[in-house]
């Protein structure tokens, strides 16, 4: 089973390449504890989308000790460069987005799970997303899923941050999901998020959120490809910042009856590195969580993780 890990962000509000900043004690990435956590669910193969430039300093500093694990390690490239005539901007230094890094796989023959590298997932969510695509399969629509959290658990103390708010039917499914991108709790307790004009919208502390942990069939790829490609021709006219994110994309392909979205709540933890000043509280996080014995002190030592 294949997990692929969007790592090609460039971590402007952190202030550098977070994905490869030391963050706890023992000197370990994010990253670590997502592997650690994937292969114990279950995964057996990584694959890191990471900008190609990046290739050699990854390889040496986190997939040459992610490979200790026994685990496959894969690389795929998201690329600036746009197939077709398309005029962008020598300044834009941006990816093109989550749903561009997902297509930048090219093509997979399996079920995968998605996440960020700079996010804390925890073992719970690696667990049930292994679980739900080891079994997916497509029928007249594709089966797909996402692991929601709760919004309250998902905040930073330093700054606005990015959530795919999420509406949830009494099935269990994914209505509605709509990217809110200045999203941050006011010293009151109310979580609000400013919209690009001004206003501001009260969101609920039990709204189920997507951190951009999915579960997709290898369907998924056929049926991003002319969703981007639309939203290029859409916003060819200035390609200076635009992004096609993946809740956006998966909106899209539920209103279009492509697919469903099973949505699996968990119990897991999320931390996150978004600023700078999140850095010492994800530090005092982990060292609880060793000292409570959910991780060893070294991640790496031996030469295959226990399950």
């Amino acid at each position: 089973m294949t997990l692929v890990v969007m790592a090609a962000g460039m971590g402007s509000r952190f202030g550098g390449l977070k994905q490869l900043t030391p963050l706890t004690d023992d000197n370990e990435f994010i990253i670590d504890f997502t592997v650690y956590d994937a292969i114990s669910a279950g995964f057996d193969k990584i694959i890191f989308i990471i900008k190609e430039e990046n290739l050699e300093l990854f390889e040496q500093t986190i997939g040459k000790r992610v490979r200790k694990s026994g685990i496959e390690v894969g690389y795929a490239f998201q690329k600036q460069e746009l197939d077709g005539c398309y005029d962008v901007p020598e300044t834009r230094k941006k990816p093109w987005g989550t749903t561009h890094a997902i297509l930048s796989l090219g093509k997979m023959e399996e079920n995968f799970g998605v996440l960020n590298a700079d996010d804390f997932y925890g073992y719970d969510t690696l667990k049930k997303l292994h679980d739900f695509l080891e079994t997916a399969e497509d029928g007249r629509t594709a089966h797909y899923c996402m692991i929601g959290y709760k919004i309250e658990n998902t905040l930073s103390d330093h700054g606005t941050v990015s959530r795919g708010i999420c509406r949830v039917n009494e099935r269990g499914m994914l209505d509605f999901i709509e990217e809110n991108k200045r999203v941050e709790r006011l010293s009151s307790g109310k979580i609000i998020n400013t919209y690009p004009d001004g206003s501001v919208a009260h969101i609920p502390e039990n709204s189920t959120v997507s951190m951009n942990c999915f579960g997709f069939t290898p369907s998924v790829l056929k049926y991003m490809k002319p969703l981007f490609e639309e939203f290029l021709e859409q916003n060819k006219g200035d390609l200076s910042s635009c992004e096609l994110l993946v809740p956006t994309t998966v909106k899209m392909l539920i209103d279009s009856g492509k697919c469903d979205v099973k949505v699996i709540p968990t119990g897991s933890v999320w931390k996150g590195v978004t600023y700078i000043e999140d850095s010492e509280p994800f530090r005092q996080f982990i060292r609880e969580e060793k000292t409570a014995g959910n991780y060893p002190k070294d991640l790496w030592a031996k030469e295959k993780v226990c399950v």
